[in-house]
């Protein structure tokens, strides 16, 4: 599934980026790599999604948001 699909209040581990180099590169830089854990904190409106990694809240635009893969994390591991 893509973060953009993803639940508020709901924790993912990314799998996967799929944008551009450049934009790999800075979402590297912010701490959000493959294996890392990415919590949505709101996805209910239609403008840009709000999430948290490596302890900082960031805004995410949909079209990015699209491009990372993620799976489900069981709450209790």
């Amino acid at each position: 599934m893509t973060l953009k699909q993803g639940k508020s209040n709901q924790t993912y581990r990314v799998e996967a980026i799929h944008t551009s180099l450049d934009l790999e590169r800075r979402l590297e830089a912010l701490g959000l790599t493959d294996g890392s854990l990415i919590t949505v904190i709101n996805n209910e409106k239609k403008g840009a999604m709000t999430a948290r990694f490596r302890g900082a809240r960031f805004a995410l635009g949909r079209q990015i948001a699209e491009q990372i893969t993620v799976s489900e994390v069981n709450p209790h591991e």
